[in-house]
């Protein structure tokens, strides 16, 4: 079969503005070549900055902010894209090649319904009539999964799930008929649970559809249940290019072992957790307007050891953070620290009591003044809680800087001269600052590649055995459960549905939601996909 995509020579390079020097060309995509049969996948991986959304955006002869191609071919069914007019380029994004992004919130315009905006393209375009582009998106709705697919479109993007919401941009990619589509990581926003269904859907949209896909991801478990091939992408030049089989069962070479084998910690539970040392006992809680969000929801874990909650997206995980820290103060019951009940409210704890509890956020980018450097982000709890200033603050900082293994030279540098995980370990170290004694951890590492978060992971748990450090880690990936957890509770619409030991709770016989989460955790081997589809089929016959 000829190749529908093929990509040669292909070299990406972008101008970086250095502070205080001139500006410099760097190139971040070198010498990729690959080809692409219709119908078949190709999963990109690697880590943050291999290139993988660069390769992916160039197969729409598009660089994004800054980045230009600056070399090799692009062909798609032998036409070479780059060399396309700007109206020639119109014509074939999304009519021949189309797009779904990582976050399809950010992608729809709440003002309009999703029918309207799945279809907009394919009639912008002339390739079908507006009554004709709503019946194939209404059959892209039923072949998607999506609950009554004839009316869905008259929804607005509020009115649906994140995980509906990412099937509807999957619609709105197939319904020009493409010959390809680019998808970037359309699924790493997701819980587990719904993650198994999106990637369902998409696997089921490009079989019937015959449309080729490029699947970029940093989740090798993931890529291995859609794609055909997997390209392994570092620092924009490819590292090994083969089938699923050959990558995830043998892999050639180094760096594809490490991500293959991410996830190698093993963290042996500690047994005695009888101790309430961070205590939350009998906790409701509501939003604005009434909306309950948590019931009756009791747990405990003692000093030096790490609590995991686990669920998915909307059980009231953050909520429980929120609470804990006093931004949401319950409805009813108490938190304790160390015996002491805490005041509900953040305004009412005293300096000490703040200084006890810290909380690393999920988005480290989001939680820090893009305007302050890493010595005043570090800082400012030293002087807020120790009074500590100027030349005794600055060498306290470096001190922390050195616990998290990022040395000297950063002191001066700000957040957008950092990597996600080293703005992750400045979160740390400003957590760290206050001497804590319970850390809550949202969701820290999740938007972090593998092999990043497998570093953090390691860090959080060596300063746990210095400090004697209580963590309360909120997840939905069961495999940070299982690498740092010694205790877990799993929360369900706002309930606790289990709690105990690790060893129990990840343990049969199983309440009906904790298998379902358990078995929605993807496995590196060929097929595992099928097996839960097939294993939800079986389950749902049987009810």
């Amino acid at each position: 079969m000829p190749d529908l995509l093929k990509v040669s020579g292909l070299k990406i390079e972008a101008t970086v503005y250095p502070p205080g020097e001139d500006p410099q060309r760097v190139t971040i995509v070198e010498e990729v070549n690959f080809t692409l049969e219709k119908g078949k996948v190709l999963g990109l991986i690697g880590e943050s900055g291999a290139g993988k959304s660069t390769i992916g955006l160039a197969a729409l002869a598009y660089g994004r902010g800054g980045v230009e191609i600056t070399g090799g071919k692009v062909e798609l069914n032998g036409e070479d894209l780059l060399s396309l007019s700007k109206s020639g380029i119109r014509k074939v994004r999304g009519a021949r090649v189309c797009y779904v992004s990582q976050s399809a919130a950010a992608s729809f315009n709440p003002a309009h319904k999703l029918g309207d905006q799945v279809i907009e393209a394919t009639v912008r375009h002339g390739l079908m009539s507006r009554e004709d582009a709503r019946r194939r998106a209404d059959h892209l709705f039923d072949v998607l999964g999506l609950p009554e697919p004839k009316t869905f479109g008259k929804r607005y993007p509020h009115q649906v799930s994140g995980g509906q919401l990412q099937r509807a941009m999957t619609a709105m990619a197939l319904c020009s008929n493409p010959d390809l589509i680019v998808f970037d990581e359309p699924t790493t926003a997701l819980d587990v649970t719904t993650q198994i269904d999106v990637l369902a859907a998409i696997k089921h949209a490009i079989e019937e559809t015959d449309t080729a896909a490029l699947y970029i991801t940093h989740d090798l478990a993931v890529v291995a249940q859609i794609s055909d091939d997997i390209m392994v992408l570092k620092s924009g030049k490819t590292v090994e290019h083969g089938s699923v089989a050959q990558v995830i069962e043998a892999p050639r070479e180094d760096y594809t072992r490490a991500l293959v084998n991410v996830r190698s910690i093993r963290h042996e539970e500690k047994q005695d957790q009888s101790e309430h040392f961070f205590e939350m006992a009998g906790i409701d809680a509501a939003y604005s307007g009434g909306v309950k969000v948590l019931s009756d929801v009791s747990l405990h874990v003692p000093k030096g050891q790490t609590l995991a909650i686990v669920g998915e997206s909307g059980s009231g995980k953050s909520t429980m953070a929120r609470v804990a820290t006093g931004l949401l103060p319950p409805s009813a019951g108490s938190v304790s620290l160390g015996g002491e009940v805490l005041p509900p409210a953040l305004k009412q704890r005293s300096r000490d009591q703040l200084r006890k509890l810290q909380l690393i956020y999920q988005m480290a980018d989001t939680a820090m003044n893009p305007r302050q450097t890493v010595g005043n982000i570090i800082g400012r709890p030293l002087t807020f809680y120790e009074g500590l200033r100027g030349s005794a603050r600055k060498k306290r900082v470096q001190e922390l800087l050195d616990q998290i293994e990022m040395g000297s030279g950063f002191h001066d540098r700000y957040p957008a001269e950092l990597s996600g995980g080293q703005k992750q370990r400045v979160a740390i170290a400003r957590a760290l600052a206050a001497g804590p004694e319970v850390i809550i951890c949202d969701e820290p590492t999740s938007a972090l590649d593998p092999l990043v978060a497998d570093g953090i992971l390691k860090l959080l748990l060596d300063l746990q055995k210095q400090k004697d450090l209580a963590y309360v880690f909120i997840t939905h990936d069961i495999a940070i459960v299982r690498a740092i957890a010694d205790s877990v509770a799993v929360m369900f619409q706002g309930e606790l549905v289990r709690f105990g030991p690790k060893s129990e709770v990840l343990s049969p016989p199983f309440d009906d939601y904790t298998d379902l989460l358990l078995k929605s955790v993807p496995e590196m081997r060929l097929g595992w996909l099928e097996e839960v589809l097939a294993s939800r089929k079986m389950s749902a016959g049987g009810n």
